[in-house]
């Protein structure tokens, strides 16, 4: 499936105006069927839709026999073959799918007892330009959002950072992200330098465990890591002071509570992001996040992504800064709905 973005999104490692997802649906014996998505983004990533593809068509015999196997054991059985989390996460949305479909119950209700109905959220600030940033920031708030996040390290950060401050206003929490772009002595000026616009955090400014830790080191803003995330031993490392996971890259549902239990074990933050996905990615991080919001508080999501989509049908839209958690079955969503 190829959805196109209405409006593209600069980063620093290049400009997106495409996204191409792949649907995995699983049929049990008992005839209950199970949706799921894989969303890898190579440019941010490295892994490749057709790789992720292969991976699937290399799951294929072990799904075709696995009538008496559990969830668990047949994520481990895949894991075997190939241990891709791009593509494990489209199975474990579709296990879970099916499950609570099974069930009569949504996912949140098999993950906790005790979940969050809504989830808040950040608003993408996708303009390049000063008077777009303003003008996205502006509307943002009056819509209600309480926290933006502001693309970095693509040039006129400096004006882009205070034209969002001046559309924002003084209350709301604004959020870099810098993919990676800057070395760590970069980081430190461009940050000393951006930091009276009053910022809630600057995401990814460098890459690497060291280069992180150096830098949250020398600054007075918060620091969190994103794509360092993937790197062994970052979740427990304790660089940073919050770190973003993302279903795709945890391997799904399962594999990124794991991994924010780990994260939260040495104190730092946790928040989920989307990497552009469809629907049910989005619809399974909301219900991670809701069940996460039981054991402790959220920061804001960056899940208010399916709105930037050209004809999709925005099956989770964002009201006063929040998204509510799918009441139905399973995940929630129909896959691709109106695309």
């Amino acid at each position: 499936m190829s959805l196109k973005l209405t409006t593209p999104l600069g980063t620093s490692y290049g400009t997106l105006s495409e996204r191409e997802l792949l649907s995995v649906t699983l049929t049990g014996e008992d005839g209950v069927v199970g949706y799921g998505e894989a969303a890898p983004l190579e440019p941010y990533d490295g892994v490749s839709v057709d790789r992720v593809e292969r991976a699937l068509e290399r799951y294929r015999p072990v799904l075709a026999g696995s009538h008496e196997l559990g969830g668990a054991q047949l994520m481990d059985a895949c894991r075997q073959v190939e241990d891709l989390p791009q593509a494990l996460a489209a199975l474990d949305l579709a296990l879970w799918d099916r499950a609570g479909r099974r069930e009569g119950k949504p996912v949140s209700a098999l993950l906790s007892d005790d979940s969050a109905s809504h989830v808040p959220v950040n608003a993408t600030l996708s303009a390049r330009d000063r008077a777009g940033v303003a003008e996205q920031a502006a509307r943002a708030v009056q819509e209600g959002y309480e926290c933006l996040k502001l693309k970095v390290g693509m040039g006129d950060d400096a004006g882009r950072v205070a034209a969002a401050r001046a559309g924002a206003g003084p209350r709301a929490q604004l959020r870099l992200d810098a993919n990676g772009a800057w070395e760590v002595e970069e980081a430190v000026r461009t940050i000393d330098a951006l930091s009276p616009a009053g910022l809630e955090l600057v995401e990814e400014p460098t890459h690497g465990l060291e280069a992180v830790r150096a830098v949250r080191e020398r600054v007075a803003v918060r620091v969190a890591i994103d794509e360092t995330a993937e790197q062994a031993g970052a979740l427990a490392a304790g660089v940073a002071d919050a770190v973003c996971l993302k279903i795709s890259r945890c391997g799904g549902i399962a594999g990124l509570l794991v991994a924010a239990t780990l994260v939260r074990s040495t104190g730092a933050e946790v928040y989920l992001a989307s990497t552009l996905d469809g629907p049910l990615g989005i619809a399974a991080a909301l219900h991670a996040a809701a069940a996460l919001a039981s054991r402790g508080p959220m920061p804001h999501c960056g899940l208010a992504t399916l709105g930037m989509f050209e004809g999709l049908d925005d099956q989770l839209p964002v009201r006063e800064g929040a998204i509510a958690v799918p009441l139905g079955p399973g995940l929630g969503v129909e896959p691709f709905a109106g695309a």
